[in-house]
């Protein structure tokens, strides 16, 4: 007997994955429990293949070649990367919530708060969902462009000083910049400070308000904040600007995107994996 039977909880209804799996575990995602060591532990005990990202490591690195299903723990910000090698090699990608807020796993149908639960997807059933692009930068939630996407680069360039000055500052931040963006979406300028194209659409009414009812709608939602909400579907959007560049927040990560900035969807190109029914 070796000693990953050992290990194994025999009253575990999910012990494994029949097919070659290699998880990638992201440990500075978010302050969680269960702790990195412990989640990685119980992936090994599942015979799921391990990797604990080092600081600068490249997951497209350390993926090896034979796996047949490739997963990820991390938060939203960590995902769009190896969903970008899944898609690539044509591969199942599993999202194990492992971050902060853990959006695109809630709108998958996860529990956000039980990422050891979540490996049971390696045994799970597959579906087929919508990615998105952005000058060919793959987003698995939305790309936010405004208000939102500068408050995203000070959080991220104040991060380690302090957590509570980068709050303060992004409240300052809000207050000062009331000047619109200066854009013009497929060639119509719009005067506004917040614009979002998210993959399929989100809810803008409570009880589930920012959520996604579904991933395979195989459109486009582009939301214009202006004295209220304006909404356009489609499957692609150009968004220009004068200013040649825009700061934007891709799936809640800071980059700069050089515009015109295309946006368009991939309906049901990435194959992904979700718990089975209990």
């Amino acid at each position: 007997m070796g000693q990953t039977d050992q290990l194994r909880d025999p009253g575990d209804p999910y012990p494994g994955p029949q097919i070659p799996s290699f998880l990638l575990v992201n440990p500075r995602s978010g302050a969680r429990r269960p702790s990195t060591r412990e989640l990685s532990h119980a992936a090994r005990e599942r015979e799921i293949e391990t990797h604990v990202l080092r600081p600068g490591e490249e997951a497209a690195e350390v993926v090896p070649e034979g796996i047949e299903a490739l997963g990820v723990a991390g938060g939203d910000g960590t995902l769009a990367a190896v969903a970008e090698i899944a898609l690539e090699r044509d591969l199942p990608f599993v999202c194990i919530p492992f971050g902060t807020k853990n959006h695109f796993a809630r709108d998958l149908g996860f529990e956000r708060s039980d990422p050891i639960g979540a490996l049971a997807a390696f045994c799970g059933d597959e579906r087929r969902i919508d990615v998105g692009r952005a000058n060919g930068r793959l987003f698995l939630n939305n790309v936010s462009i405004g208000l939102y996407a500068r408050l995203v680069h000070r959080r991220e360039r104040h991060r380690r000083r302090s957590e509570a000055l980068a709050r303060v500052r992004a409240f300052l931040l809000l207050l000062r910049h009331r000047e619109p963006l200066g854009i013009a979406i497929d060639g119509e300028p719009k005067e506004t400070r917040v614009a979002l194209v998210a993959n399929n659409a989100y809810v803008l009414e409570q009880p589930t308000l920012g959520a996604r009812e579904r991933l395979d709608e195989g459109l486009l939602h582009l939301y214009v904040v202006r004295a209220g909400v304006e909404e356009r579907t489609g499957t692609r959007f150009v968004v220009d600007a004068a200013a040649g560049r825009l700061a934007a927040a891709v799936d809640g990560e800071p980059d700069v995107l050089e515009t015109p900035i295309e946006f368009r969807i991939e309906p049901g190109a990435l194959r992904v994996l979700i718990p089975p029914d209990p």
